[in-house]
C-alpha cells in the first residue's frame, strides 16, 4: 500500500488500519514524501521504517538521492496489487501523484495490478490554470503531463497516466461516491488533514499553487512559521511599496496586509523579514498561480539587486533553475527577467489549459 497519515477513515481511522481489518494486514507501506506520519519537511530525506501501527515495512519513496523516489522490482516479491491512497492537492508539483506514477511504471513492467482508492480535489475538479512541461524540463515536480493546477483528482491522474504511459497496466480506480466536480472541499463534509507539515489549512492548499512559485527563489515562502505560503517576504523588502503595487493589479479573491515574520528554520531562519501576508477574500475566484506570478514580478522589478532565483540542487536536480522546473519551461523566469509584462505568458498558459481540456475524454471520472 503507497499510503501516509493524511489517509483516513470519515471517522479519522488510519486507512492502512482499515485496510488491514478488512482485508488483512498488506504485505509493505510505500510512503511518499515526507514519510508515513507527514513529519519530514520538504526535501528532507526520509529513511526506510516499520510503521508502529501494524508493524509492516514501510519502504521511503522519497530518500537521498533521485534513485529513491520509486520502487525498485525487489520490492514487489510475492505481491499482486499495490492499492494507493494519498490524498492530493491539486498541484503538478506536490509530488504525492509522482511518486504514484513511479509507482506505475515499476508495477507495468513486473505485471503487479494498481488499485486507487480516489478522494476529492480539495481544489476543485473544474478550474485549471499554468503551463504544461515543455521536453528537458521533466522531474519529480514536473512529472505529470498537466497543468500546474490540473483539477483532477488522483485517480483521474492515474487514468490518465495508464492512458498516456501505460496501457498495459492492470489498473482499477475506486471511486468517490457523491463528490461533483464544482463541489468544495468544506461541503463534502471530510476531515481535513494536514498532507505535509507546510499544508496545515485547506486555505494554505489555495493559496500553494501560486505561492509555491516562491521556493524558486531566496525569498522566504513563510516556512519556519505557523503561516506557510500565506506569508512572503525578506529583511530587505519595502513591504508597503510591494502591497500598493499589488493593489493596483486588482487580483481576484486575494487581499495584502504588510506584516513582519521571523522563520524558525529555512530561509532566512532567525532574521526579521519584512513581508506581505495573503488573506483569501473569495475561495472562488482566486487565481493561485496568476496571483503568484505577479508577486514575484513585482517584487523582482522593485528590488532588482536583492532579488535572487535559488541556487541550490531542487528536488535533486542541480543543472536547471527550480522555477524552470516548477512552471515546466524557462519562459516565466525569462519574461520576468526581462521586465515583460505577464499577459502573453498567461495566454499561452490558457492556451495550454485549453489543449489539455481537449484531451480529458476518458480520464473524467465525476
Amino acid at each position: 500500500m503507497l499510503a501516509n497519515h493524511a489517509a483516513v477513515t470519515s471517522d479519522l481511522a488510519p486507512a492502512r488500519s482499515a485496510l488491514t481489518r478488512s482485508c488483512g494486514s498488506p504485505a509493505l507501506l510505500f510512503a511518499p514524501e515526507h514519510g508515513l506520519e507527514g513529519i519530514a519537511q520538504d526535501m528532507e530525506g526520509v529513511v526506510d521504517a516499520r510503521d508502529p501501527l501494524t508493524g509492516v515495512p514501510v519502504r521511503s519513496l522519497y530518500g537521498d538521492d533521485a534513485t529513491s523516489l520509486r520502487p525498485s522490482a525487489e520490492d514487489f516479491q510475492g505481491i499482486e496489487s499495490v492499492v494507493v491512497d494519498v490524498p492530493d492537492i491539486g498541484t503538478r508539483y506536490y509530488t504525492f501523484a509522482a511518486s504514484m506514477d513511479g509507482l506505475m511504471a515499476v508495477c507495468t513492467k513486473i505485471g503487479v495490478e494498481v488499485v486507487v482508492l480516489d478522494r476529492p480535489n480539495p481544489l476543485g475538479g473544474i478550474r485549471r490554470e499554468g503551463a504544461l512541461v515543455q521536453p528537458g524540463f521533466e522531474s519529480f515536480v514536473s512529472q505529470l503531463p498537466t497543468p500546474i493546477r490540473h483539477g483532477l483528482t488522483l485517480g483521474e491522474i492515474a487514468l490518465l497516466l495508464h492512458r498516456e504511459r501505460y496501457p498495459d497496466l492492470e489498473l482499477t480506480v475506486v471511486g468517490c461516491r457523491g463528490w461533483q466536480r464544482g463541489q468544495t472541499f468544506e461541503t463534502t463534509g471530510l476531515p481535513w488533514v494536514p498532507p505535509s507539515p507546510n499544508m496545515p489549512t485547506l486555505d494554505t492548499a489555495l493559496l500553494y499553487p501560486g505561492l509555491c512559485l516562491v521556493e524558486a527563489t531566496t525569498l522566504s515562502e513563510g516556512r519556519g512559521t505557523t503561516r506557510p505560503f500565506h506569508l512572503v517576504g525578506a529583511p530587505w523588502l519595502d513591504a508597503r511599496r510591494l502591497i500598493e503595487r499589488l493593489r493596483t493589479l486588482n487580483l481576484p479573491g486575494v487581499g495584502f496586509r504588510p506584516t513582519q515574520f521571523r522563520p524558525e528554520f529555512q530561509k532566512h531562519a532567525h532574521e526579521v523579514c519584512t513581508g506581505v501576508e495573503l488573506h483569501i477574500t473569495d475561495p472562488e475566484a482566486l487565481e493561485p498561480l496568476c496571483l503568484g506570478l505577479h508577486l514575484l514580478k513585482a517584487i523582482y522589478d522593485q528590488h532588482p539587486q536583492e532579488f535572487g532565483w535559488r541556487s541550490q540542487p531542487y528536488e535533486f536536480v542541480s543543472d536547471i533553475p527550480a522555477l524552470d522546473l516548477l512552471t515546466g519551461s524557462p519562459e516565466t523566469r525569462k519574461t520576468i527577467e526581462a521586465g515583460d509584462t505577464l499577459e502573453p505568458l498567461l495566454a499561452r498558459w490558457r492556451e495550454d489549459v485549453r489543449l489539455f481540456e481537449g484531451s480529458l475524454e476518458g480520464v473524467l471520472l465525476y
